[in-house]
C-alpha cells in the first residue's frame, strides 16, 4: 500500500533570541525599546504599528514583545462584534484586515480608555489601507508607526539559515552559495525557496538531489529582483 505523505508547514520560532537585528529593522527596535505609555518616548496614544514587506520580521517582533510582556495576542481577521473590554496590553497582527472595521475601532478604543498599549502589525501604514470608518482612520492616523526595511545581504543569509532550522532542513553548502547568488534579494523569496524545497523533500520522501532542488527554485530565479513576483508552490504538487 502506497502512504501519502503531506506536507506540513512548519511552525516559525518567534522567539526573542532568534530575532536578527540589522539597519532594517533598526527602526522598530528603536520604537520597542521605548515605553508604550509615560511621558517620554511613549507611543502616542499607546499605540504602535509595525509596518514592512512581508517577511521583514514584524510578525516575529510582534510576538517576541506579546511574550515578553505577557499581552494578549490577537489576529485581524478575528475581530468580529464587540470584542472584550481589555485587561491587559494587546499584539494584533493582520490589523490591516480586521473582520469587521467596527471591531478594531472598539479595540483601539478600549485600550486607550484603559491605558493599556496596543501594538499592531501590518504590510503598509495606515495611510494606504482601505478603511471606510472615519472614526477609525482618524486613530489610524494618530498611530506611531515603525517601519521595517527590506534586509541587508547579512540578514538575509541568516533568514536563509533560521527557515532552514525553522524546518529542520538541512541543504547542500553548495546549493545554499547557489541560492544566495541567483535569488531575488528579499525576505519573502528567502523563505519561498526554502519552504519550496521542504514540500518537495516530503513529498518525495527523500533528501533532494541538487538537480531536483534546483528545479524546484528555478522558478524564483529572476535578474530583476525589484518586480520578481513570488508565488508559493501548491500543496500535494509532484516534485518527480
Amino acid at each position: 500500500m502506497t502512504q501519502l505523505v503531506l506536507p506540513m508547514e512548519a511552525a516559525p520560532s518567534f522567539a526573542a533570541a532568534d530575532f536578527v537585528a540589522d539597519a532594517s529593522n533598526e527602526e522598530a527596535l528603536r520604537w520597542l525599546a521605548a515605553p508604550s505609555l509615560g511621558t517620554e518616548g511613549r507611543w502616542p496614544d499607546g499605540r504602535l504599528l509595525l509596518a514592512g514587506p512581508p517577511g521583514t520580521g514584524k510578525t516575529h517582533l510582534l510576538h517576541a514583545a506579546a511574550a515578553a510582556q505577557g499581552w494578549a495576542l490577537l489576529r485581524g481577521p478575528d475581530l468580529r462584534g464587540l470584542p472584550e473590554a481589555p485587561t491587559r496590553g494587546v499584539a494584533l497582527d493582520e490589523a490591516d484586515l480586521p473582520g469587521e472595521e467596527t471591531a478594531l475601532l472598539h479595540l483601539m478604543n478600549a485600550c486607550a480608555e484603559a491605558r493599556l498599549p496596543l501594538l499592531m502589525a501590518a504590510p503598509q501604514p495606515p495611510s494606504r489601507w482601505r478603511v471606510a470608518l472615519a472614526d477609525l482612520r482618524s486613530r489610524l492616523a494618530a498611530t506611531a508607526v515603525a517601519q521595517l526595511d527590506e534586509p541587508s545581504d547579512a540578514l538575509l543569509d541568516a533568514l536563509l539559515a533560521k527557515h532552514q532550522a525553522d524546518r529542520q532542513l538541512q541543504l547542500d553548502p553548495g546549493l545554499l552559495a547557489l541560492l544566495r547568488r541567483r535569488l531575488p534579494r528579499r525576505a519573502a523569496v528567502m523563505a519561498e525557496a526554502v519552504a519550496r524545497l521542504d514540500r518537495a523533500s516530503l513529498i518525495a520522501g527523500r533528501r533532494l538531489t541538487r538537480a531536483a532542488a534546483l528545479a524546484v527554485v528555478a522558478p524564483l530565479f529572476d535578474d530583476d529582483s525589484e518586480t520578481s513576483p513570488v508565488e508559493p508552490v501548491p500543496h500535494g504538487s509532484a516534485l518527480l
